[in-house]
């Protein structure tokens, strides 16, 4: 068992940014708070900065060259000088994609790392980085136990028929499939939903999870039933910059006609489309939404990317709704989802024909329960935790370790 001084570190690590979150690994139960965190981002920029808990962000300088690796050393150095005679027992990681084989959070070895390796080309904004921090740990740091936690492994319950893809039977063999993702996300709400809602959150409840990634969640008892990104990340809602759902005869045609090369078709899905290829200008709903009252082509150009990203939200929550059979709860979450109530009230007026009414106070004021009385659907907020899921996941993986190694 954890001894007082015992932590747990929580990476979250990203193509331009490294989330780190610190928390009490001896407190039972585990604190959803944690003794401190912060983020490096701006990772191979110009001007990247850090920021924690308590520290005003400051520009740093990180290696031109090996730009993650400097983040990872300045959050290392930072955590050191703040542990005060504790010590971390485990690094909990936030992975991407765990495949067909991971279900569950696993602790790393090189063998774990070698797999995770072979699943970079299905989620190339995270994986490689995660993959990068958990390589350094194992070869400076072999006696800090490590965990992977995957964001597929919330969807394990998925139906086979949400599950399969229509292509030839031999692809499901290979492993393609829908896996989703933002799973440590959902996996927060089906433990704080309960929590605020009661036994509602255990009926039919669709989870909109709106970050510059996106995706969808319909649960039934708390568990994922369907969702919206599938094979990769790129799958479903719109994004700040991925294009989400796309007529694959698109893709055949920029390759075909254009000319376009496979590198060149990947940076267009994943850095140049969503939000920002739209309208032009940015990736960002809150920017977008101060520029489309304005005159010229910026304004409409930032009126057309907003009407997608909602129509696309509006309609994929209508699928999922048919899948549950109808809709009893629907929270918003992520940054997007927590902080914009202008998107939330354009994606709500869209849901009027499943009874959706909200509170205009409640939805400006980021209330937990923002829809009106007498909705036909309770709508909520609900701010996600995914390094308190991580955190928790590391914890119990290594208490069951200790306990079979008793036994």
């Amino acid at each position: 068992m954890y001894d007082g001084s015992d932590l747990v570190l929580v990476l979250n690590c990203g193509s331009s940014s490294i989330k780190f979150a610190v928390f009490d690994a001896a407190a039972e139960p585990l604190p959803r708070t944690p003794l401190w965190n912060g983020k490096v981002q701006g990772i191979g920029g110009p001007t990247p900065d850090f920021g924690e808990s308590g520290v005003a962000p400051f520009a740093v300088e990180l290696d031109g060259g090996h730009p993650h690796r400097a983040a990872l050393q300045l959050i290392r150095e930072r955590v050191v000088a703040r542990l005060d005679g504790r010590r971390v027992v485990a690094v909990a990681h936030r992975v991407v994609h765990g495949g067909a084989k991971y279900s569950a959070p696993v602790r790393v070895d090189a063998a774990v790392l070698a797999d995770l390796t072979s699943y970079i080309p299905l989620a190339p904004l995270h994986q490689p980085f995660a993959l990068e921090a958990m390589d350094i740990l194992l070869r400076e740091r072999p006696d800090i136990a490590q965990v992977a936690c995957f964001d597929t492994a919330f969807h394990h319950t998925l139906p086979k028929v949400e599950r399969q893809l229509p292509l030839p039977h031999s692809a499901w063999d290979r492993g393609l499939r829908r896996y989703g993702f933002h799973g440590l996300s959902y996996a927060y709400m089906a433990t704080a939903l309960p929590e605020r809602h009661g036994d509602v959150a255990r009926g039919r409840t669709i989870v909109a999870h709106l970050g510059s990634g996106a995706s969808l969640c319909a649960m039934r008892n708390l568990e994922s039933v369907a969702t919206t990104m599938g094979f990769s990340a790129l799958d479903g809602l719109m994004m700040g910059t991925r294009t989400g759902a796309l007529d694959p005869g698109a893709l055949l045609y920029l390759m075909e006609i254009e000319k376009l090369s496979l590198e060149r078709v990947a940076q267009l899905l994943y850095h140049e489309s969503g939000l920002l290829g739209v309208s032009g200008t940015s990736s960002e709903p809150r920017v977008l939404l101060r520029l489309k009252d304005g005159d010229g082509e910026d304004a409409a150009r930032a009126r057309d990317a907003l009407a997608l990203y909602v129509r696309r939200i509006v309609r994929e929550i209508g699928a999922l709704a048919a899948v549950l059979g109808g809709l009893d709860l629907l929270v918003f979450t992520a940054g997007v989802g927590e902080h914009n109530p202008a998107i939330r009230e354009r994606v709500c007026t869209g849901l009027g024909f499943l009874g959706v009414r909200l509170d205009a106070d409640a939805n400006a004021a980021d209330a937990p329960v923002i829809s009106a009385a007498g909705s036909g659907v309770i709508v909520g907020v609900e701010p996600t935790n995914e390094e308190w899921i991580a955190a928790r996941y590391a914890r119990a993986l290594l208490e069951t370790k200790e306990t079979h190694d008793d036994a």
